[in-house]
């Protein structure tokens, strides 16, 4: 089961190609601070503009930085079977823990598409896959009855469709064993509250030992502390969204001196006024001087 806190990490760039020292660095810290596991080349990790070697490269370099220490599960999703098939084994191969991926983009398959889609990943690999609904990017969600149906081959779902109603649905449907992973940060919470076991994190890039803490709190019996914890750090999940993921988060690590604010086209860096507004923030929340 997959339970606790898992960073979705960004890749820092520098002069248009990986920081693989900035990467590692970042990665020592999260583990460090005490998250579960690490998710590289994923949304936050802006897979879509690395290329194939590249994306192999950064799962690589989070299975040799993590060392066994944390949970990798490498972003291996894509819009064509063929080439979520390629990176999940390749996943494997360099020796990641499981694969995340997204729903299938763009295209728009059906319900059925979307199960021979997962089924013909799992077929392929040994690995543990995690389902990744998020509407709001791929245009379709992962229906209940469609993640019911893969609950065998695709043990875990990262949620993020922004509903609380949907995990409630999701966990009168889904076996006890099957883990729901929040894929909202702002929502955690809630998620939780409804049967939801840990969170993908956008956050815990910049702050993995509160999301940590907060995750932990709720499951240990503290829901109390988890509250506080939310509504302390509410903000920073507000602002870390106010433009397109990961803009505002490697802003945010770029701003605490962690990464280069660079970014590949067609993401390019915050405007004034909403940088402005995440430097606020995060020096009220003493992340930043």
């Amino acid at each position: 089961m997959f339970c606790g806190t898992y960073t979705a990490l960004v890749t820092p760039f520098r002069d248009g190609a990986l920081d693989e020292s900035a990467f590692a660095s970042l990665i020592e810290w999260q583990i460090e601070s005490g998250v579960t596991g690490i998710v590289p080349a994923g949304t936050t990790g802006e897979s879509a503009t690395l290329s194939h070697a590249e994306h192999q490269r950064v799962i690589e370099l989070a299975v040799q930085a993590a060392r066994g220490r944390c949970k990798v599960i490498g972003g291996t999703g894509s819009n064509a079977t063929d080439e979520a098939v390629s990176l999940t084994v390749e996943a494997e191969k360099a020796g990641a823990d499981a694969a995340l991926l997204v729903a299938p983009y763009y295209n728009k398959p059906t319900q059925e598409g979307l199960f021979r889609h997962y089924k013909a990943v799992a077929e392929n690999t040994k690995l543990p896959i995690i389902l990744y609904s998020i509407p709001g990017r791929c245009g379709i969600e992962i229906g209940v009855e469609t993640t019911a149906r893969l609950a065998r081959e695709c043990p875990s779902i990262k949620e993020a469709g922004g509903s609380v109603e949907r995990v409630s649905q999701l966990r009168a449907a889904l076996p006890p064993e099957f883990s729901i992973l929040s894929g909202d940060d702002s929502l955690t919470l809630a998620f939780l509250s409804v049967g939801a076991q840990g969170v993908i994190s956008v956050a815990s890039n910049i702050i993995p030992r509160e999301m940590s803490r907060m995750v932990a709190a709720f499951l240990e019996g503290r829901p109390g502390e988890a509250r506080e914890l939310h509504a302390r750090f509410y903000p920073l999940f507000r602002d870390l969204f106010i433009e397109s993921n990961p803009i505002p988060i490697k802003t945010a690590l770029c701003l605490a001196g962690r990464i280069d604010g660079e970014f590949r086209l067609p993401l390019c860096e915050m405007s004034p006024a909403n940088a402005a507004k995440l430097l606020a923030t995060m020096r009220n929340l003493n992340l930043v001087k």
